[in-house]
Protein backbone atom coordinates (compact mmCIF):
# COMPACT_ATOMS: atom_id res chain seq x y z
CA UNK A 1 0.00 0.00 0.00
CA UNK A 2 2.76 2.12 0.98
CA UNK A 3 4.70 1.66 -2.24
CA UNK A 4 0.81 2.31 -4.07
CA UNK A 5 0.96 6.02 -2.56
CA UNK A 6 4.54 6.78 -3.48
CA UNK A 7 4.14 6.22 -6.89
CA UNK A 8 0.82 7.93 -7.01
CA UNK A 9 2.86 11.11 -5.37
CA UNK A 10 5.44 10.92 -7.21
CA UNK A 11 3.05 10.95 -10.73
CA UNK A 12 0.94 13.99 -9.49
CA UNK A 13 4.21 15.96 -8.93
CA UNK A 14 5.75 14.84 -12.73
CA UNK A 15 2.65 16.38 -13.68
CA UNK A 16 2.42 19.40 -12.08
CA UNK A 17 5.30 20.19 -13.20
CA UNK A 18 5.36 19.65 -16.48
CA UNK A 19 1.69 21.46 -16.63
CA UNK A 20 4.45 24.47 -15.06
CA UNK A 21 6.39 24.05 -17.79
CA UNK A 22 3.84 24.09 -20.58
CA UNK A 23 2.03 27.36 -19.21
CA UNK A 24 5.36 29.00 -19.10
CA UNK A 25 6.81 28.22 -22.04
CA UNK A 26 3.59 27.65 -24.21
CA UNK A 27 0.76 28.98 -22.76
CA UNK A 28 -1.66 28.69 -26.11
CA UNK A 29 -1.02 24.72 -25.64
CA UNK A 30 -2.63 25.37 -21.71
CA UNK A 31 -5.31 27.24 -24.05
CA UNK A 32 -6.73 24.42 -26.20
CA UNK A 33 -6.20 21.42 -23.37
CA UNK A 34 -8.04 23.40 -21.22
CA UNK A 35 -10.22 25.12 -23.38
CA UNK A 36 -12.78 28.25 -22.80
CA UNK A 37 -10.29 31.19 -23.48
CA UNK A 38 -8.12 32.15 -26.21
CA UNK A 39 -4.37 33.40 -25.90
CA UNK A 40 -3.33 37.04 -26.27
CA UNK A 41 0.24 37.01 -26.69
CA UNK A 42 1.83 39.66 -24.34
CA UNK A 43 5.49 40.84 -24.08
CA UNK A 44 5.22 40.26 -20.32
CA UNK A 45 2.21 38.17 -19.01
CA UNK A 46 0.18 35.68 -20.70
CA UNK A 47 -3.37 36.94 -21.09
CA UNK A 48 -6.34 35.03 -22.10
CA UNK A 49 -9.81 36.79 -23.97
CA UNK A 50 -13.13 35.23 -23.54
CA UNK A 51 -14.43 33.42 -26.46
CA UNK A 52 -16.68 34.58 -29.07
CA UNK A 53 -20.62 35.19 -28.12
CA UNK A 54 -23.05 33.81 -30.64
CA UNK A 55 -25.60 35.28 -28.85
CA UNK A 56 -26.07 38.76 -27.21
CA UNK A 57 -25.71 38.25 -23.63
CA UNK A 58 -28.96 38.97 -21.59
CA UNK A 59 -30.09 42.11 -21.16
CA UNK A 60 -27.64 43.90 -24.47
CA UNK A 61 -29.61 45.91 -26.29
CA UNK A 62 -26.86 46.26 -29.27
CA UNK A 63 -29.09 45.02 -31.96
CA UNK A 64 -31.42 47.60 -31.67
CA UNK A 65 -29.00 50.10 -31.41
CA UNK A 66 -27.57 48.40 -34.63
CA UNK A 67 -30.54 48.64 -36.38
CA UNK A 68 -31.21 52.18 -35.80
CA UNK A 69 -28.26 53.78 -35.63
CA UNK A 70 -27.79 53.86 -39.05
CA UNK A 71 -31.16 56.02 -39.26
CA UNK A 72 -29.83 58.53 -37.10
CA UNK A 73 -27.80 61.60 -38.80
CA UNK A 74 -25.69 64.70 -37.84
CA UNK A 75 -26.82 67.83 -38.70
CA UNK A 76 -24.94 71.18 -38.87
CA UNK A 77 -26.37 74.14 -40.02
CA UNK A 78 -24.47 77.75 -39.71
CA UNK A 79 -26.10 81.09 -40.66
CA UNK A 80 -24.64 84.86 -41.05
CA UNK A 81 -24.52 86.96 -38.05
CA UNK A 82 -24.19 90.83 -38.19
CA UNK A 83 -20.98 91.36 -36.30
CA UNK A 84 -20.69 93.25 -32.96
CA UNK A 85 -20.27 97.00 -33.93
CA UNK A 86 -17.40 98.91 -32.34
CA UNK A 87 -18.85 101.67 -29.98
CA UNK A 88 -17.36 104.46 -31.50
CA UNK A 89 -18.60 103.44 -35.26
CA UNK A 90 -21.41 105.88 -34.61
CA UNK A 91 -19.16 109.08 -33.62
CA UNK A 92 -18.64 110.68 -37.21
CA UNK A 93 -15.60 112.00 -35.74
CA UNK A 94 -13.98 108.92 -35.23
CA UNK A 95 -15.05 107.15 -38.52
CA UNK A 96 -13.35 110.74 -40.32
CA UNK A 97 -9.93 109.53 -38.67
CA UNK A 98 -10.00 105.63 -39.02
CA UNK A 99 -12.94 104.93 -41.77
CA UNK A 100 -14.34 101.31 -42.13
CA UNK A 101 -11.35 99.16 -40.90
CA UNK A 102 -13.74 98.08 -38.17
CA UNK A 103 -16.63 97.13 -40.24
CA UNK A 104 -16.24 93.48 -40.17
CA UNK A 105 -18.08 90.98 -42.44
CA UNK A 106 -20.73 88.94 -41.43
CA UNK A 107 -19.50 85.76 -38.90
CA UNK A 108 -20.91 82.59 -39.38
CA UNK A 109 -22.94 80.77 -36.44
CA UNK A 110 -22.48 77.20 -36.58
CA UNK A 111 -24.46 75.07 -34.58
CA UNK A 112 -25.55 70.79 -34.43
CA UNK A 113 -28.13 68.75 -33.82
CA UNK A 114 -29.38 65.36 -34.69
CA UNK A 115 -31.90 63.97 -37.13
CA UNK A 116 -33.93 60.46 -38.39
CA UNK A 117 -34.09 59.38 -41.59
CA UNK A 118 -37.49 58.33 -42.30
CA UNK A 119 -38.36 57.74 -45.84
CA UNK A 120 -35.57 56.34 -48.19
CA UNK A 121 -36.22 59.16 -50.51
CA UNK A 122 -34.25 61.54 -48.18
CA UNK A 123 -36.74 62.62 -46.10
CA UNK A 124 -35.29 63.73 -42.52
CA UNK A 125 -37.08 64.48 -39.09
CA UNK A 126 -35.65 67.17 -36.82
CA UNK A 127 -36.45 69.43 -34.75
CA UNK A 128 -37.22 73.11 -36.07
CA UNK A 129 -35.04 74.88 -33.79
CA UNK A 130 -32.10 72.98 -34.95
CA UNK A 131 -32.45 74.44 -38.44
CA UNK A 132 -34.51 77.41 -37.58
CA UNK A 133 -33.25 80.35 -39.89
CA UNK A 134 -29.84 78.25 -41.15
CA UNK A 135 -28.32 79.30 -44.32
CA UNK A 136 -26.71 76.09 -44.73
CA UNK A 137 -27.29 72.53 -43.67
CA UNK A 138 -24.93 70.02 -43.74
CA UNK A 139 -26.00 66.03 -43.16
CA UNK A 140 -23.85 63.85 -42.23
CA UNK A 141 -24.55 60.01 -41.82
CA UNK A 142 -23.05 57.05 -40.16
CA UNK A 143 -21.56 54.95 -42.99
CA UNK A 144 -19.95 58.88 -43.92
CA UNK A 145 -21.33 60.41 -47.11
CA UNK A 146 -22.40 64.11 -46.68
CA UNK A 147 -25.16 65.70 -48.37
CA UNK A 148 -26.62 69.41 -48.27
CA UNK A 149 -29.72 69.33 -46.90
CA UNK A 150 -33.27 71.51 -47.79
CA UNK A 151 -35.70 72.37 -45.49
CA UNK A 152 -39.11 71.10 -46.51
CA UNK A 153 -41.24 72.67 -44.01
CA UNK A 154 -41.45 73.27 -40.40
CA UNK A 155 -44.16 72.98 -37.84
CA UNK A 156 -42.70 75.96 -34.74
CA UNK A 157 -45.71 74.70 -32.47
CA UNK A 158 -44.73 70.93 -32.31
CA UNK A 159 -41.00 71.71 -32.70
CA UNK A 160 -40.91 69.82 -35.70
CA UNK A 161 -39.16 70.13 -39.16
CA UNK A 162 -38.45 68.26 -42.19
CA UNK A 163 -35.40 68.40 -44.20
CA UNK A 164 -34.69 66.27 -47.49
CA UNK A 165 -31.38 64.77 -48.97
CA UNK A 166 -30.45 64.00 -52.11
CA UNK A 167 -28.88 60.36 -51.95
CA UNK A 168 -29.72 56.78 -52.44
CA UNK A 169 -29.87 53.32 -50.37
CA UNK A 170 -30.59 55.38 -47.64
CA UNK A 171 -31.37 53.80 -43.79
CA UNK A 172 -34.83 54.79 -43.25
CA UNK A 173 -35.88 54.03 -39.80
CA UNK A 174 -38.84 51.80 -38.56
CA UNK A 175 -41.71 53.65 -36.82
CA UNK A 176 -42.97 52.02 -33.65
CA UNK A 177 -46.09 51.86 -31.74
CA UNK A 178 -45.84 54.45 -28.67
CA UNK A 179 -49.53 53.86 -27.81
CA UNK A 180 -48.28 50.83 -26.58
CA UNK A 181 -45.26 52.28 -24.57
CA UNK A 182 -45.40 52.22 -20.86
CA UNK A 183 -43.84 53.45 -17.88
CA UNK A 184 -40.69 51.54 -17.11
CA UNK A 185 -40.59 50.61 -20.40
CA UNK A 186 -36.56 50.25 -21.99
CA UNK A 187 -35.59 53.47 -24.47
CA UNK A 188 -32.34 54.54 -25.78
CA UNK A 189 -31.45 57.94 -27.04
CA UNK A 190 -29.65 58.05 -30.25
CA UNK A 191 -27.68 61.44 -30.96
CA UNK A 192 -24.41 63.82 -31.25
CA UNK A 193 -24.20 64.99 -27.82
CA UNK A 194 -21.97 68.36 -27.68
CA UNK A 195 -20.27 67.09 -31.47
CA UNK A 196 -18.50 64.26 -30.02
CA UNK A 197 -19.85 61.85 -32.16
CA UNK A 198 -22.52 59.30 -32.56
CA UNK A 199 -24.06 58.15 -28.98
CA UNK A 200 -26.16 55.99 -27.51
CA UNK A 201 -27.48 56.22 -24.03
CA UNK A 202 -30.30 53.61 -22.04
CA UNK A 203 -33.38 54.46 -19.68
CA UNK A 204 -36.95 53.89 -19.25
CA UNK A 205 -40.19 55.85 -19.80
CA UNK A 206 -40.28 58.14 -17.07
CA UNK A 207 -43.80 59.59 -17.70
CA UNK A 208 -46.29 59.48 -20.55
CA UNK A 209 -48.65 62.73 -22.20
CA UNK A 210 -46.51 65.40 -20.21
CA UNK A 211 -47.77 68.48 -21.04
CA UNK A 212 -48.03 72.54 -19.31
CA UNK A 213 -43.97 72.40 -19.38
CA UNK A 214 -43.81 75.64 -20.88
CA UNK A 215 -41.50 74.21 -23.65
CA UNK A 216 -44.06 74.71 -26.26
CA UNK A 217 -46.78 76.92 -26.43
CA UNK A 218 -50.25 74.87 -26.89
CA UNK A 219 -49.39 71.10 -28.46
CA UNK A 220 -47.53 69.79 -25.63
CA UNK A 221 -47.45 66.29 -25.22
CA UNK A 222 -44.26 64.58 -24.38
CA UNK A 223 -42.44 61.01 -23.66
CA UNK A 224 -40.39 61.89 -20.74
CA UNK A 225 -37.22 59.62 -20.17
CA UNK A 226 -34.02 59.41 -17.78
CA UNK A 227 -32.16 58.07 -20.91
CA UNK A 228 -29.25 61.20 -21.01
CA UNK A 229 -30.16 63.59 -23.46
CA UNK A 230 -28.06 66.58 -23.92
CA UNK A 231 -27.24 69.78 -26.56
CA UNK A 232 -26.61 68.21 -29.74
CA UNK A 233 -29.13 65.42 -28.69
CA UNK A 234 -31.96 67.47 -30.29
CA UNK A 235 -33.40 65.98 -33.68
CA UNK A 236 -32.41 62.16 -32.61
CA UNK A 237 -34.06 59.11 -32.08
CA UNK A 238 -35.80 57.64 -28.97
CA UNK A 239 -36.28 53.55 -29.56
CA UNK A 240 -37.63 50.82 -27.99
CA UNK A 241 -35.56 47.64 -27.31
CA UNK A 242 -36.63 46.54 -30.78
CA UNK A 243 -34.82 49.38 -32.60
CA UNK A 244 -38.10 51.44 -33.62
CA UNK A 245 -38.82 55.29 -33.17
CA UNK A 246 -40.72 55.97 -30.50
CA UNK A 247 -40.11 59.74 -30.44
CA UNK A 248 -37.89 62.71 -31.84
CA UNK A 249 -35.58 64.26 -28.89
CA UNK A 250 -36.17 67.49 -28.20
CA UNK A 251 -35.83 68.87 -24.64
CA UNK A 252 -33.97 68.39 -21.21
CA UNK A 253 -34.80 70.06 -17.98
CA UNK A 254 -31.39 71.21 -16.91
CA UNK A 255 -29.92 73.75 -14.69
CA UNK A 256 -26.17 73.62 -16.08
CA UNK A 257 -26.84 72.67 -19.84
CA UNK A 258 -26.14 69.24 -19.15
CA UNK A 259 -28.12 65.82 -18.43
CA UNK A 260 -29.89 65.64 -15.43
CA UNK A 261 -32.33 62.30 -16.12
CA UNK A 262 -34.82 64.59 -17.55
CA UNK A 263 -35.36 64.23 -21.23
CA UNK A 264 -38.93 64.83 -23.44
CA UNK A 265 -39.07 63.44 -26.88
CA UNK A 266 -41.78 63.97 -29.28
CA UNK A 267 -44.25 61.01 -29.61
CA UNK A 268 -43.74 59.47 -32.92
CA UNK A 269 -47.76 59.52 -33.57
CA UNK A 270 -47.21 63.77 -33.34
CA UNK A 271 -44.14 62.71 -35.64
CA UNK A 272 -45.64 60.94 -38.35
CA UNK A 273 -49.03 63.66 -38.90
CA UNK A 274 -47.11 66.33 -38.80
CA UNK A 275 -44.27 64.81 -41.36
CA UNK A 276 -47.16 63.98 -43.49
CA UNK A 277 -48.79 67.31 -43.54
CA UNK A 278 -45.41 69.11 -44.04
CA UNK A 279 -44.28 66.59 -46.92
CA UNK A 280 -48.16 67.03 -48.34
CA UNK A 281 -48.57 70.83 -47.75
CA UNK A 282 -45.35 72.04 -46.78
CA UNK A 283 -47.72 73.11 -43.78
CA UNK A 284 -49.48 72.03 -40.80
CA UNK A 285 -52.96 73.54 -41.00
CA UNK A 286 -54.96 73.22 -37.89
CA UNK A 287 -58.81 74.36 -36.64
CA UNK A 288 -59.13 77.22 -34.55
CA UNK A 289 -61.93 79.22 -32.70
CA UNK A 290 -59.98 82.11 -31.45
CA UNK A 291 -60.24 81.66 -27.89
CA UNK A 292 -58.16 82.11 -24.68
CA UNK A 293 -58.17 78.88 -22.51
CA UNK A 294 -57.42 78.40 -18.97
CA UNK A 295 -57.63 75.03 -16.49
CA UNK A 296 -60.42 74.47 -14.31
CA UNK A 297 -58.38 74.08 -10.69
CA UNK A 298 -60.49 72.89 -7.79
CA UNK A 299 -60.49 76.47 -6.82
CA UNK A 300 -62.13 78.04 -9.63
CA UNK A 301 -64.47 74.91 -9.50
CA UNK A 302 -65.74 75.64 -6.33
CA UNK A 303 -65.77 79.73 -7.29
CA UNK A 304 -68.21 78.45 -10.05
CA UNK A 305 -70.22 76.19 -8.00
CA UNK A 306 -68.96 73.05 -10.36
CA UNK A 307 -68.97 69.80 -9.20
CA UNK A 308 -66.32 68.25 -11.64
CA UNK A 309 -63.17 69.87 -13.33
CA UNK A 310 -63.33 68.86 -16.67
CA UNK A 311 -63.64 71.19 -19.33
CA UNK A 312 -61.58 74.06 -20.22
CA UNK A 313 -62.63 77.91 -19.08
CA UNK A 314 -62.90 80.93 -21.88
CA UNK A 315 -60.52 83.51 -20.49
CA UNK A 316 -60.69 85.41 -23.65
CA UNK A 317 -61.98 85.63 -27.01
CA UNK A 318 -61.11 86.90 -30.17
CA UNK A 319 -63.18 89.55 -31.29
CA UNK A 320 -64.54 88.50 -35.12
CA UNK A 321 -63.01 85.17 -34.66
CA UNK A 322 -65.04 81.63 -34.78
CA UNK A 323 -65.99 81.77 -31.20
CA UNK A 324 -66.90 85.20 -30.96
CA UNK A 325 -69.42 85.31 -34.31
CA UNK A 326 -70.60 82.32 -32.60
CA UNK A 327 -71.82 83.52 -29.47
CA UNK A 328 -69.29 81.84 -27.10
CA UNK A 329 -68.13 84.45 -24.36
CA UNK A 330 -65.46 85.19 -21.42
CA UNK A 331 -66.50 82.89 -18.75
CA UNK A 332 -67.78 80.27 -20.59
CA UNK A 333 -66.78 76.81 -20.00
CA UNK A 334 -66.09 75.01 -22.99
CA UNK A 335 -67.37 71.21 -22.43
CA UNK A 336 -67.22 69.13 -25.64
CA UNK A 337 -66.81 69.74 -29.48
CA UNK A 338 -67.26 68.25 -32.20
CA UNK A 339 -69.12 65.51 -29.87
CA UNK A 340 -65.54 64.86 -28.40
CA UNK A 341 -65.53 65.92 -23.86
CA UNK A 342 -62.86 68.39 -23.12
CA UNK A 343 -60.78 67.16 -20.53
CA UNK A 344 -58.77 69.84 -20.19
CA UNK A 345 -57.16 72.78 -22.04
CA UNK A 346 -54.68 71.06 -23.88
CA UNK A 347 -57.45 68.29 -24.73
CA UNK A 348 -59.60 71.25 -25.97
CA UNK A 349 -56.57 72.49 -28.05
CA UNK A 350 -55.88 69.44 -29.74
CA UNK A 351 -59.52 68.54 -30.60
CA UNK A 352 -59.77 71.84 -32.35
CA UNK A 353 -56.51 71.53 -34.16
CA UNK A 354 -57.37 68.40 -35.82
CA UNK A 355 -60.73 70.07 -37.06
CA UNK A 356 -60.76 70.96 -40.89
CA UNK A 357 -60.72 74.87 -41.26
CA UNK A 358 -64.08 75.72 -42.74
CA UNK A 359 -66.14 72.68 -40.82
CA UNK A 360 -69.20 73.83 -39.22
CA UNK A 361 -70.00 71.64 -35.49
CA UNK A 362 -71.12 72.59 -32.24
CA UNK A 363 -69.74 73.76 -28.98
CA UNK A 364 -71.43 72.52 -25.77
CA UNK A 365 -70.52 75.38 -23.26
CA UNK A 366 -71.63 76.03 -19.40
CA UNK A 367 -72.82 79.58 -18.95
CA UNK A 368 -74.24 80.31 -15.53
CA UNK A 369 -74.48 76.54 -14.23
CA UNK A 370 -76.51 76.50 -17.55
CA UNK A 371 -75.83 73.90 -20.76
CA UNK A 372 -76.41 75.69 -24.29
CA UNK A 373 -75.15 73.99 -27.36
CA UNK A 374 -73.78 76.53 -30.16
CA UNK A 375 -73.03 76.53 -33.75
CA UNK A 376 -69.54 77.19 -34.62
CA UNK A 377 -67.49 77.52 -38.10
CA UNK A 378 -64.07 76.47 -37.74
CA UNK A 379 -61.05 78.94 -38.57
CA UNK A 380 -57.60 78.24 -39.44
CA UNK A 381 -55.18 78.58 -36.98
CA UNK A 382 -52.33 81.50 -37.38
CA UNK A 383 -48.53 79.75 -38.12
CA UNK A 384 -46.77 80.18 -34.46
CA UNK A 385 -43.72 82.49 -34.10
CA UNK A 386 -40.93 80.18 -33.42
CA UNK A 387 -39.34 79.87 -29.67
CA UNK A 388 -35.79 80.06 -28.63
CA UNK A 389 -34.87 76.65 -27.14
CA UNK A 390 -32.65 77.27 -23.90
CA UNK A 391 -32.81 73.89 -22.74
CA UNK A 392 -30.73 72.76 -25.68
Amino acid sequence: MRRLWLLFAQTVTIGLAILFIVTTLKPEWAGSLFGGTHPVRSASVPMFEAPAEATPAQGSYREAARLAMPSVVNIFTSKNAAPAQHPFMDDPFFRKFFGDRFDEEQEKQVSLGSGVIVSPEGYILTNNHVVEAADEIEVALTDGRKAQGKVVGSDPETDLAVIKIDLKDLPAITLGHVEEARVGDVVLAIGNPFGVGQTVTMGIISALGRNHLGILDAFENFIQTDAAINPGNSGGALIDVHGNLLGINTAIYSRSGGSLGIGFAIPVTTVKSVMDAIIRDGQVVRGYIGVEPQDITPELAESFGLKKTNGAIIAGVLKGGPADKAGIQPGDILLSIDGKAIADMSDMLNHIAQLKPGTKTKAVILRRNQEATLDIVIGQRPRAQSRTFEEE
